[in-house]
């Protein structure tokens, strides 16, 4: 095999692992609305600056107790 082949599979390799996550775009513009809502939620009913960062660090795990909670409505 060439350089001038090694060079040409190197680019076919490279082009095809770039549509790796063609398709998550929408999916992260809707977690990040629901990020910055959450965020909302939670840190306008704080008093505290703590608070404010706690509920900041809540926003940014919602989907995590989200899942929990309904793994456990489920019963699994």
């Amino acid at each position: 095999m060439t350089d001038e082949n090694r060079d040409q599979n190197k680019c076919i390799i490279k082009g095809k692992g770039s549509s790796k996550h063609s398709g998550s775009g929408i999916l992260g513009a809707a977690y990040f609305m629901a990020f910055i809502g959450a965020a909302v939620y939670y840190i306008q009913s704080t008093t505290t600056a703590g608070a404010g960062f706690i509920g900041f660090l809540k926003a940014l795990v919602w989907p995590g107790f989200l899942i929990y909670d309904l793994l456990q409505f489920l019963n699994i």
